[in-house]
């Protein structure tokens, strides 16, 4: 990569680093806006306590931020990307998602949908702020964590320079890769403090985790707080995360002597930002527990039912008949743009509330 904090435009420098400005730039835009009514796990619309992909994007960047603090690394690129790695998700959860790219291929388009991608264009191409380009135009390493995460990126969607640019054979900054175990933090967190909200799992069938245990007889017998408290939800998920942070500033405490304020790229093998292995076989057991007893479960599989047919209905409907879409992206497809990605980027952008009214109008 040619700088870590070059852009593919110029800009004039102002009292703000690289990454602080990017940081500006993805939350004022309107795709973050949007992610207050885009489903994470519970549908938006179900309760106004569950989290949507605004909060989970808020709570992935505050964790990612103290990490970074804590070992060293650069706390603003870490929240630039934590900020926007959710911006290309549709409506629906990973539910909305799954079926856009089943049926993208279904309808012959090979590459299918990527969120991770989508996420990319609407930072480089679909947020319209400025007269002289497309997108938010933020700093390369900030784009690279956007599209990488923790792996390097095998997807066949970008072209060839872009892909020379971002050098997609390597693994990602560390910075990325924390990012990726944030995600992984604030959901398990989360999604566990949702499900006991709303009734949908209990503590009894996650006391199958060694992890849950730890942190409930911490609430319990340090905190002496007992599990019928009002309470107690919120001192376990907040001892959830605490532990699960230790782990990382523990197993990592190196990189503080070692690389300071450092941007690692292009690592041909991954880097040594983990768990530990004791730790990575606990959360193993945890996500088992969590897919059986809570993401598959009725309430939760009706909702996400409903979600994809929507999501393919939509689909089916504005690629057969172009006319239904907004004069805009009729315009880009008279341009020369494919008509199954203007789909794909019209309803990616759409909140839940926003595709079922249209699914409704529609007469579905």
């Amino acid at each position: 990569m040619e700088s870590v904090t070059q852009r593919f435009y110029p800009v004039n420098p102002d009292f703000r680093n690289p990454f602080s400005r990017d940081r500006d730039r993805i939350i004022h835009s309107s795709y973050f806006r949007r992610l207050e009514y885009k489903t994470q796990v519970f549908l938006n619309h179900s309760g106004d306590y569950f989290r949507t992909r605004l909060t989970h994007s808020l709570e992935v960047s505050q964790i990612a931020r103290t990490l970074a603090t804590h070992l060293g690394l650069n706390a603003e690129l870490a929240e630039a990307i934590a900020l926007a790695h959710d911006l290309g998700h549709t409506p629906f959860g990973h539910a909305g998602g799954d079926e856009l790219d089943k049926v993208m291929r279904k309808y012959g388009y090979s590459n299918g949908f990527e969120h991770n991608f989508q996420s990319f264009r609407v930072v480089t191409k679909l947020e319209k702020r400025y007269k002289d380009f497309d997108g938010l135009n933020l700093t390369f390493a900030t784009l690279e964590g956007i599209l990488k995460h923790s792996y390097p990126y095998e997807k066949p969607f970008l072209k060839e320079n872009l892909k020379a640019t971002f050098q997609l054979e390597f693994h990602p900054s560390l910075e990325a890769i924390l990012v990726d175990l944030s995600d992984e933090i604030a959901y398990l967190s989360h999604d566990i403090d949702d499900g006991i909200k709303y009734g949908l799992i209990d503590f009894d069938t996650l006391r199958d985790s060694a992890l849950v245990n730890r942190a409930i007889i911490y609430v319990e017998e340090v905190e002496k707080i007992g599990c019928k408290d009002s309470i107690f939800r919120h001192r376990f998920t907040s001892r959830l995360i605490t532990i699960l942070v230790y782990d990382i500033l523990e197993n990592n405490a190196v990189f503080h002597q070692e690389i300071p304020q450092c941007f690692k790229y292009n690592a041909a093998e991954p880097l040594p930002l983990t768990h530990t292995k004791e730790m990575e076989k606990e959360i193993k057991v945890l996500k088992k527990i969590l897919f059986q007893s809570l993401y598959r479960h009725e309430e939760i599989a009706k909702k996400m039912f409903m979600g994809k047919r929507c999501v393919r209905k939509l689909y089916e409907c504005f690629n057969d008949e172009t006319s239904l879409l907004p004069k805009d992206l009729q315009k880009r497809i008279q341009n020369g743009e494919k008509t199954h990605r203007i789909c794909a980027d019209y309803i990616a952008s759409m909140t839940d509330r926003y595709a079922i009214a249209l699914y409704e109008e529609l007469g579905f």
